[in-house]
């Protein structure tokens, strides 16, 4: 008897679990039943609607000076003045270097006065002409010689002056690379010269945006060397080609530079702002790409689905710009892509019911019923 009375909990306890996994088995096949009938994909979907829009563009570009050069000597000749130090800033037509030029201001003056000697003959020649006393062969002759000599004063004069080495704009001077007594030759470099008044920064733009581009829109520019500040500027120019390996653009922006803060070669992140618009707007989740196809799913009104290919513009923070394929109104499907196929039929997935949320939490615990000492 005590071996019956251990006995009769314990089957009363696999009684009740047996009873448990029952009425389980029959909750689960309730469920079933519920599910989307003929094979539907359950999915979300969203309507396409018209809204504001407003993109940018992102380039890295390099700054460069409106005008610059490096300020080289034309002769070989040595410095005999440097009237600059480095970094200074010259007016157009300022003289930086004078070179020696001994030499060609001697042939001047040799130059100078057989000039002036070739002009004196020709007027005593032109004046015997008149009279009919020389032939007029003769006087053409000492019109020759006369210009002759003027031409060799001015190209003396103009050898001279490139002993004068002079800025052709006004800008900052970089480094002084000579020094008085120095040789210099063609090509020797003597300061870089920068009109960085205002610059430019080039940056490249990919083809699909061209249509996007036009002189005058604005532009921002922002600097590792000056954290937290914006330079305001303008498109300046775009380019009449595209680079048909990188498939893009360079457009040319105009900053304002006053303050000499950019400087040629610095990279510069530029942003270009385009004005707010109206467009189709979908979730990028909802875009299919499979090679260069790009395509989302439209429910039609069977609720199966088709595919559409669809040209995509801007990308901003989870949501594409369609430029064309779909019209608002069209109703895509936003999950579950990866299931579909043309022609299969969805059914829209439906929120958690808050009772059947409870249920799946809640654990059906059975405790076996404790044995009778007695």
């Amino acid at each position: 008897m005590p071996i019956r009375r251990f006995l009769l909990p314990a089957r009363a306890s696999v009684l009740v679990l047996f009873c448990a996994m029952c009425a389980a088995c029959g909750s689960g096949s309730g469920r079933e039943a519920d599910a989307p009938a003929d094979n539907a994909a359950t999915v979300t979907t969203t309507v396409v609607q018209t809204q504001p829009w407003s993109d940018t563009i992102q380039a890295l570009g390099t700054v460069k000076a409106h005008e610059s050069i490096m300020v080289t000597a034309k002769v070989s000749e040595t410095v005999d003045r440097v009237h600059f130090e480095s970094g200074d800033e010259v007016d157009e037509g300022d003289v930086l270097v004078t070179l020696s030029g001994n030499q060609q201001r001697a042939a001047l003056a040799a130059a100078e006065a057989a000039a002036v000697e070739a002009d004196r003959m020709y007027e005593r020649q032109r004046q015997l002409a008149a009279q009919q006393l020389i032939a007029s062969a003769s006087l053409d002759t000492q019109l020759a010689v006369r210009d002759s000599a003027r031409a060799q004063v001015r190209e003396i004069r103009a050898n001279l002056g490139d002993r004068s080495i002079r800025a052709p704009f006004a800008g900052v001077l970089g480094l002084r690379l000579v020094s008085p007594g120095s040789l210099v030759q063609p090509g020797t470099e003597i300061a870089s010269l920068d009109d960085v008044s205002g610059v430019y920064v080039d940056f490249p733009v990919p083809e699909a945006r061209l249509a996007h581009l036009a002189p005058g829109q604005r532009l921002t520019g922002r600097s590792s060397a000056y954290p937290g500040r914006d330079f305001e500027g303008r498109v300046a120019t775009i380019d009449s080609r595209v680079d048909p390996v990188t498939r893009a653009v360079m457009v040319r922006g105009d900053f304002p530079n006053p303050d000499r803060a950019l400087r040629p070669g610095m990279l510069l992140q530029v942003v270009l702002e385009r004005p707010a618009r109206d467009a189709l707007v979908v979730p990028e989740i909802a875009i299919v790409q499979v090679g260069r196809d790009t395509f989302v799913y439209r429910v039609r009104d069977d609720d199966t689905v088709e595919q559409v290919a669809i040209a995509v513009g801007a990308r901003v923070a989870g949501r594409a710009e369609v430029v064309s394929g779909l019209s608002a109104g069209d109703r895509i499907v936003v999950d579950g892509t990866g299931k579909l196929r043309p022609g299969l039929k969805i059914a829209e997935a439906a929120a958690p019911d808050a009772a059947d949320a409870a249920d799946d939490d809640a654990i059906d615990t059975v405790t076996p019923a404790p044995a009778s000492g007695g």
